[in-house]
């Protein structure tokens, strides 16, 4: 299986990568990098999934955070790893809502980050993945970075 992640960097450019299943077949980065791809999709974007993503920039107007939707992405992606929790983080400094993942993986990796509209927890790729993640050596699909 496999995913693509976009990432933006400091510079503001856009770049792709892939993220595929490991040799041992463990999904959870596939998985990890579809959540965070949802986290920042906009409700009925995806040509393929309408029902995944949040309307963050209507929330933005309205003034009412998305929490339904992301508990919706929280249920739908939880049982893809031992623990993941999806709570709203309030940052004045930022426009769009702001949501704290932590997931912690079956092989016992904890990741956590905030997430919002404008970021993604990756940096350019490619990357030196024991930067984001010390407990790891290597992410699957590191080799097909682009």
């Amino acid at each position: 299986m496999r995913v693509y992640g976009r990432v933006t960097d400091e510079l503001g450019a856009k770049s792709w990568f892939e993220v595929s299943t490991d040799s041992a077949g463990n999904n959870e980065y596939v998985f990890l990098t579809a959540l965070v791809q949802v986290l920042k999709l906009n409700l009925g974007e995806s040509p393929f999934y309408g029902n995944f993503g949040i309307p963050a920039k209507t929330s933005v107007l309205q003034q009412i955070a998305p929490d339904y939707y992301v508990a919706f992405t929280q249920q739908k992606y939880s049982g893809y790893f031992a623990n993941l929790s999806i709570t709203r983080v309030q940052a004045p400094d930022r426009i769009t809502p702001t949501y704290n993942v932590s997931v912690l993986m079956t092989t016992g990796t904890k990741f956590q980050v905030d997430i919002d509209a404008e970021r993604v927890p990756f940096p350019s790729a490619p990357f030196p993945v024991n930067t984001i993640l010390p407990s790891l050596g290597v992410m699957p699909g590191y080799d097909n970075c682009q």
